[in-house]
């Protein structure tokens, strides 16, 4: 245990955060929140039904956005958010976001025959966690995405995947096709991936992480069994996980990373090794916990780590944002030395 990792190579790892240069392509959505103040609630004249009143706007990027909100907190340096928007207000309101994280968004393609993805959250501003939310209002694409931006994203990643040394996929739309990673989109990067060996490819994608290709791959244990729609109280067998995973691996023919939430991580580089989580009490909200393991797992790679080691950043990240409520968290490299210590003293390190 004590090799996965220990203080003095943590602190190596975060030294060279800054250098790292990361392209982020895929779906980016807004984050909207709308902070209701139920004391200045109004019936509405024309229908009687209540009028609800927003104190406050909070809007930031979401999603893959998430990822590049992670990957600035922890000190990352060069970021490239590669994707399309709508010509909205939105998209005004996400760039602005993106740049405020020092993220470009040069290889942000704007159509006016499509929305910028949004999560609307109402929430009351007087109850705290996540009983204060309301029921969320989505506006996503659920038409096939115009060749023309199939052409322009994959014209981008070319373009940065000999500038950067990453390149995170987040593939978040459900309807197939209707995202910025569609079939073709991914068909490519499999070809890029295999052509630049020295740059890391890394791929999370919500309904279709086992159509990757040459690229390491980040599946929840559910996923990587075949079991896209757990329910509750569904556990995973360790020994059948392990197959399936060994499985992932010889199709994929790259490193997999099977997160199991509370568990933690289980790499197989090729050999396996279950990388425990840190054990956290307090009141959590998953919201992000998995793009924020991403943004650990790739920096660290960045940074010189092996896939084990890059594992257990991708944990200690994951551990601190979980316990951030009613916001997407991110967590600080002077939080992973602390949790680091947290993650040691549980494992009896």
């Amino acid at each position: 245990m004590s090799s996965l990792l220990n203080p003095k190579r943590l602190e190596e790892l975060i030294a060279r955060f800054a250098c790292s240069r990361i392209a982020i392509l895929g779906d980016f959505f807004l984050d909207k929140y709308l902070d209701i103040d139920p004391i200045l609630e109004e019936i509405s004249v024309e229908t009687g039904k209540p009028a609800h009143q927003a104190a406050s706007v909070r809007c930031s990027p979401g999603a893959a956005g998430t990822v590049v909100s992670n990957l600035h907190a922890l000190g990352a340096g060069t970021l490239h958010a590669i994707g399309f928007v709508g010509e909205d207000g939105e998209a005004w309101d996400l760039r602005k976001g993106l740049a405020g994280l020092g993220c470009s968004t040069d290889h942000l393609h704007a159509t006016p025959d499509r929305f910028t993805p949004t999560y609307m959250k109402p929430r009351n501003q007087n109850i705290v966690g996540l009983e204060g939310e309301h029921s969320r209002i989505d506006t996503k694409n659920r038409q096939t995405t115009p060749a023309a931006i199939e052409q322009a994203i994959m014209k981008s990643v070319t373009t940065l995947a000999g500038e950067v040394d990453a390149v995170i996929v987040m593939d978040q739309t459900e309807a197939r096709d209707c995202g910025a990673v569609t079939g073709v989109v991914r068909e490519y990067l499999g070809a890029l991936a295999r052509e630049r060996s020295q740059v890391v490819f890394w791929a999370d994608s919500r309904r279709r992480i086992r159509e990757y290709r040459s690229m390491i791959i980040k599946a929840n244990e559910f996923e990587a069994v075949g079991n896209d729609d757990p329910r509750p109280g569904d556990t995973v067998d360790a020994s059948e996980l392990q197959m399936a995973a060994t499985h992932l691996r010889e199709d994929t023919g790259a490193p997999v990373f099977v997160t199991r939430g509370a568990d933690g991580m289980c790499v197989t580089d090729p050999d396996w090794t279950p990388v425990p989580g840190v054990r956290v009490t307090s009141e959590t909200d998953t919201t992000g916990a998995g793009d924020s393991a991403t943004a650990g797992c790739v920096l660290a790679l960045c940074s010189g780590a092996s896939c084990a080691e890059a594992a257990v950043v991708g944990n200690l990240v994951a551990s601190i944002t979980v316990q951030q409520l009613a916001t997407t968290g991110t967590a600080s490299p002077a939080q992973l030395q602390s949790q680091l210590a947290v993650w040691l003293q549980q494992n009896d390190v």
